[in-house]
């Protein structure tokens, strides 16, 4: 990932509501929602929505297929695991992060589905 697209990715995702979208299609997995499931997820209108979808998959977070007359959105893991390696990259300068910083451990790795 270069920065610009590390930058698109971000921004997308400073906004709450997008933010939300994401973490729920992070949490559908691999078999995503449909709009009308996450609009009732978020309780947020189906118009609100659509322009956040479309933000997020601008910034090549979010894809969307037809599945018959349904579209199915899903989150672009491979696009996620891009964005945390370029922002641990440098992560304390090649040292331990236990040594030299408190990070809290987390609670999963990177996601692969």
């Amino acid at each position: 990932m270069d920065e610009s697209s590390a930058v698109a990715a971000l921004a997308a995702l400073s906004q709450g509501m997008r933010l939300r979208a994401f973490r729920a299609l992070v949490g559908a997995g691999p078999d995503g929602l449909t709009p009308s499931a996450l609009c009732t997820l978020l309780d947020v209108p189906a118009s609100t929505l659509s322009f956040h979808l479309k933000e997020l998959m601008s910034a090549g977070l979010v894809s969307q297929e037809r599945n018959g007359r349904n579209l199915i959105y899903r989150p672009a893991i491979g696009q996620m695991n891009a964005l945390l390696d370029y922002l641990s990259a440098h992560c304390c300068q090649g040292a331990s992060c236990q040594s030299t910083v408190s990070l809290p451990t987390p609670r999963r790795g990177r996601v692969a589905c």
